[in-house]
Formats: structure tokens, sequence, C-alpha cells
């Protein structure tokens, strides 16, 4: 990482762009040095007003994505945050087009879904949007996100790993563990006796400890059926969840 100056963070931030990559790689290179965090925030309040319109939103979804993926480091920049966190919101919403509110709505819908900040800030936040009636009602309503209307705000938080996706990494994890005792259980039951596997031979057997033992190799050809039909089984099913993910029908 650079070293951080009120210069280099300037620099930094008139070259933020709107893409997700540009904004999470600003977000790292902020929290790595947040001993700095006031310092930061306030080079940010500044250079959100110096920037162009374009540009004001790729600023408040920076604070975004700092704010929240910061939180495990430390309470730095959510508490640096806070005091200027309105006054933000609103040149945001005064400066940008009407349609920035929208996207201001949906920062602040992150925020409270995940309490980000106190109930107190949260509602100055929603009367600079939509006003003081419209503030109450959103303060207590369960705001779901939109996801056929999914922008960069959503994209800058964390996510968690898609559920098809965790079950592929689980199915894939099974399937290695599983082929990884295919070869083992095969050989295995090769090297059973032939008795055990054609009943044709069975009357050669006519010793007690051999057949004793016939007992046993019988039960653990039995075991390694189970296994192999369960290896055949994650297969199947490997298959199926591959054939399910978006973009391979």
């Amino acid at each position: 990482m650079s070293a951080f100056s009120e210069a280099a963070l300037e620099k930094k931030l008139s070259e933020l762009s709107n893409s997700q990559q540009s904004v999470q790689t600003l977000s790292l290179w902020l929290i790595h040095h947040r001993k700095h965090s006031n310092t930061i925030v306030t080079v940010w309040l500044n250079e959100l007003k110096k920037a162009p319109v374009s540009r004001k939103l790729t600023f408040v979804y920076l604070a975004n994505d700092v704010i929240q993926n910061s939180k495990k480091k430390g309470p730095e920049f959510t508490l640096d945050f806070a005091p200027i966190i309105v006054e933000a919101f609103k040149h945001v919403s005064k400066e940008g087009e009407e349609s920035f509110k929208k996207q201001l709505g949906r920062v602040l819908s992150i925020w409270q879904e995940r309490a980000v900040y106190e109930n107190s800030l949260l509602d100055q936040l929603s009367q600079v949007l939509y006003g003081e009636k419209k503030a109450k009602k959103r303060s207590y309503e369960k705001i779901q996100m939109d996801e056929e209307d999914n922008n960069f705000a959503s994209q800058s938080s964390p996510t968690e790993e898609p559920p098809q996706t965790a079950e592929l990494i689980r199915a894939l994890q099974e399937l290695e563990n599983a082929a990884s005792g295919d070869s083992v259980l095969r050989k295995r039951i090769s090297s059973l006796p032939a008795e055990v596997q054609d009943a044709s031979l069975l009357h050669r057997i006519t010793d007690k400890d051999q057949k004793d033992g016939l007992v046993q190799n019988e039960q653990k050809l039995e075991e390694y059926k189970r296994k192999l039909a369960r290896v055949t089984q994650v297969r199947k099913e490997l298959r199926s969840r591959l054939g399910n993910l978006p973009g391979t029908r």
C-alpha cells in the first residue's frame, strides 16, 4: 500500500470512477490507512462538493463501502462519517439530478436494514430525501432491496455467497472426497475372494474359519457397494446443480 497523505488522497479521489473495482480498490486503501480516518472524511467531503455532478454519487458509494467494510477493523470511519453524512446527503440531493434521490435512498435502505447508524441519524437522512412524513414511515417499515433495479450501492456492500454457489462448492468438495475413495474402493472389492462375488464358487468353501471369513468379506462388499453408490449419487447431484446455474440452461 502506498503511503498516506492528503495530496495522495485528493489525487485518488480525482481518479475515482463509477466502477465497482475502482471504488473497492480505493476503499481498501482508505481502510488500510484508517488511523487517518478523520482527515480522510474531511477531505472526502471537500472533494465531494468540488466534484462534477456526474461523479457525486460515486463518492457516496465509496463512503458506503468504507463504512460497511471497515467495521470489522474498527469503528473509526463509522464514527467520523456520522457528523458529516447528513450534510453530504443534502449536498448530493440538492446539486444532483432527481434520480440521485432514488440512489441515495437505496444506500439509506442498506444502512437501515443493517443498523449501520442509530435511528435518529437514519431519520435525519430520510428527512433529507423524503421529507418529515415519509421519514417517519420509513423508519418503521421493512425496506426491501429491488433486485431488478440493483445498482452499485448494493454491489459495493458486503454480499453473502449465493446459495447455488455454496451448494455447488459443497457438492464439488463431496465429489472430490468421494472420487478420491472411488479407486480405493474398487481395488478393495477386486481384492476380495472370488467366492464373495460369485455365488457359484461357494461350494469350494468347506473350512469353518473360511466360512467365517466369508461372512466378514460379504459385509465389507456390501459396505463398499453402498459407498460406490454414494459416489454415483453425488455425481448426479452435481450435474443437476450445474444445470441449474444461471446461464447454463
